[in-house]
């Protein structure tokens, strides 16, 4: 697969939906996650990222305006030891409990289906690190429609075990704005990931949409220590 500028790919797409990005960071020494939202809606523009614990959460900027809290407000990423678990949906909580009782990432997610978010069907999308003081690996998965069927969903797991310094994938949840939304298709890209976190954060954050993008969450992880370093950015302040 042709390795492109994660960059050049979001400046490409001005609605990718949610997108999570796994890899390696440039000089090597650390697993690297970012997870971003945006927003077509005035309910799903409504939104912030806020840490909670070693996660984070979606919380409503102004409460007063929320709509529907469901699909939009849940804890896209949790830790479970030395697991880190990033989604774009309350499927979160499914993986950190399933895997909690020695399910598999997989076995837990054939709990859950794409989202009831006729007649988008929303997929799900879901990424786990799991460090270890050699070094690191992580997966991806997507549960999607069969091209708008809701009777069947199409479950797909990708997994990658050393990393390359400076390569990782990136997954998220559409081709592109229409109506109804297309669905991601095909394996994670392969994309660059460069510079150091702040570097990372701003480049990723200036590169999505400017009317669409919401929030941005981005982890540098020391995989040898367990230490990180998290940034988040919120376009509502």
């Amino acid at each position: 697969m042709k390795k492109v500028s994660l960059y050049e790919d979001l400046k490409n797409n001005a609605y990718p939906g949610r997108g999570i990005v796994l890899g390696r960071s440039e000089d090597g020494s650390k697993a690297v996650m970012a997870y971003f939202i945006m927003g077509r809606s005035a309910n799903s523009r409504n939104r912030v990222f806020t840490e909670d614990g070693e996660g984070i959460r979606t919380q409503a900027f102004d409460p007063g305006k929320l709509e529907d809290p469901s699909l939009i407000i849940y804890a896209p990423v949790r830790v479970l030891g030395n697991k880190t678990i990033v989604t774009n949906g309350d499927q979160t909580d499914t993986i950190y409990e399933k895997m909690d009782t020695q399910l598999t990432f997989e076995q837990a997610l054939r709990t859950r289906t794409f989202e009831p978010d006729a007649p988008n069907y929303t997929p799900r999308i879901s990424g786990i690190v799991r460090s270890e003081t050699e070094g690191f690996h992580y997966a991806l998965s997507i549960l999607k429609s069969n091209n708008g069927d809701p009777d069947e969903c199409l479950r797909f797991t990708y997994a990658y075990s050393n990393p390359k310094a400076g390569e990782g994938h990136f997954i998220h949840t559409y081709m592109g704005d229409g109506n109804p939304l297309p669905s991601y298709e095909g394996e994670p890209t392969l994309v660059e990931i460069t510079g150091d976190i702040d570097t990372f954060t701003d480049k990723v954050w200036t590169s999505l949409d400017e009317e669409n993008k919401v929030s941005l969450f981005v982890r540098f992880l020391d995989y040898a220590s367990g230490t990180y370093e998290t940034r988040i950015v919120n376009k509502n302040v």
